[in-house]
């Protein structure tokens, strides 16, 4: 059993900087913050699991007309620069990890990357295989939306009995009351708020 992992939500191009795809409001600020995680995480060889959408034209979840609930507009495209991850957040060697099972002989080394095109990166069948395989005392997690892909991990994780910390000054939320509700609701379920200056 691992102390603890280091869970990264989707702190790609589109979603952190201003003039990407869909832009997270106050995402650039918060990048200081995921930078320290990162850095503070490789320096004491914790894992590093990253998610990261791949998505496609005709994925369920892009639309023209998005309700911004369930659609979105084009987003993070497979293979633009906007799909990117920020150089802050930059994996030095990730296992790359689709929606189809790996061998188990990959399935090894500290960055892991699960990409995804659904909300909820649970949607990829490695992203159980990855928690089982590192098996943390505790999953503290940062990165964007926090009303969004953030939640969905969270619930996630809490309904996979994992213990959670929430990196607050390293994430942002699309919709400030939704935002507030996911709060809310995290706290009530237990999960730790712990801030980048002490988070591991």
């Amino acid at each position: 059993m691992a102390g603890r992992v280091l869970w990264d939500v989707d702190t790609q191009v589109d979603f952190v900087h201003p003039d990407g795809k869909l832009p997270v409001p106050g995402a650039l600020d918060a990048v200081p913050a995921m930078a320290r995680l990162v850095e503070a995480a490789r320096a004491a060889g914790i894992p590093h699991v990253a998610s990261a959408d791949d998505h496609e034209l005709t994925d369920p979840e892009i639309s023209e007309q998005p309700d911004f609930q369930n659609t979105y507009p084009p987003h993070c495209l497979r293979a633009t620069p906007g799909a990117r991850r920020i150089p802050e957040t930059e994996q030095a060697d990730p296992v790359p990890l689709g929606l189809e099972d790996v061998p188990e002989k990959w399935l090894r080394g500290r960055e892991f990357l699960l990409l995804k095109k659904s909300f909820d990166v649970f949607t990829n069948p490695n992203a159980d295989r990855v928690l089982e395989l590192l098996d943390p005392e505790e999953v503290v997690l940062f990165g964007v939306a926090t009303d969004v892909c953030n939640d969905a991990a969270i619930r996630g994780l809490l309904a996979r009995g994992r213990k959670v910390a929430f990196v607050e000054d390293a994430s942002r939320g699309l919709d400030e009351a939704r935002t507030a509700g996911c709060l809310a609701t995290w706290r009530g379920n237990g999960v730790r708020f712990v801030t980048s200056d002490c988070p591991l």
